[in-house]
């Protein structure tokens, strides 16, 4: 068997295990969801429930026993080396109940991201959207898929940049820095007046998908959170879409007119 072959094994492996993770957690928050019981505990900028711990819990059961020497880096438990070093480099990056605001305020807007690292590049993530039954999985150089279908952003209904919808998304950086707040706030604005509308969303990787299959026009993140963002970039990189970048700040977008108004819009 030839390198290339090799590899695309390793990459339909890798994705099955993303795959499979991501639906069990998501399947668990379904339930918890439908059932009510959120538990849940709020600080001053966040909020946290037993089911970000027990969704993490089954993404890690399933990581761990396919890959036990991969590390990987979740959101609630840290750090995890595996057992031993890390094999070739890879690390897996979980959230496993991202928009957990949402979930906690009984919003059905809220996602599970699995995406695997090689040497720091995204080489395949799964997002579900599990009140919505929504599976994506993106594979470098093997591009995405909607429950199983192929999709790309360019499969939605073109619109002129003035009538289209762009998700905005911020890290925790802007949120305890007023300066960056403000930078925001401005950003924000300046979208609106190229835009029809603007979604400010707590739960970015539910919008990724949308932009991947042409649901979202566009997206900008300003100081984004790791974890959606490396979900995000292999989500719309493998989907077709088109990308600007200027150190913390992102655009992207279904179509080449639609990018430029809003970078031109920021900058």
């Amino acid at each position: 068997m030839d390198d290339s072959s090799t590899a695309d094994d390793d990459r339909e492996a890798f994705a099955a295990v993303a795959r499979a993770a991501a639906i069990d957690a998501g399947a668990y928050l379904r339930e918890r969801f439908a059932d009510g019981a959120l538990d849940a505990d709020y600080g001053a900028g966040d909020v946290k429930t037993a089911a970000d711990r027990g969704a993490e819990r089954r993404v890690l059961g399933v990581l761990r026993e396919a890959y036990p020497g991969h590390a990987v880096r979740a959101e609630e438990s840290g750090h995890h080396e595996g057992n031993g070093e890390c094999e070739g480099g890879y690390c897996w990056v979980v959230d496993a109940l991202d928009g957990t605001n949402n979930f906690a305020a009984g919003v059905p807007t809220f996602g599970v991201a699995v995406t695997l690292l090689a040497e720091g590049e995204p080489v395949v993530t799964a997002v579900t959207v599990p009140a919505l039954g929504d599976t994506y999985l993106a594979r470098r150089g093997g591009g995405v898929t909607y429950n199983g279908r192929p999709v790309m952003a360019a499969d939605g209904d073109g619109v002129p940049p003035a009538h289209a919808t762009v998700a905005s998304v911020i890290g925790g950086p802007v949120l305890d820095d007023d300066a960056l707040s403000e930078r925001h706030r401005e950003q924000v604005r300046a979208v609106r007046g190229v835009c029809k509308r603007v979604v400010e969303t707590w739960a970015p990787v539910v919008y990724w998908g949308l932009l991947a299959r042409g649901r979202v026009d566009g997206y900008v993140t300003f100081h984004p959170d790791d974890r959606e963002q490396v979900a995000g970039e292999l989500l719309a990189g493998e989907a077709g879409c088109h990308r600007r970048e200027d150190g913390p700040l992102s655009a992207f977008a279904r179509d080449e007119r639609t990018l430029e108004a809003l970078w031109d819009a920021l900058c």
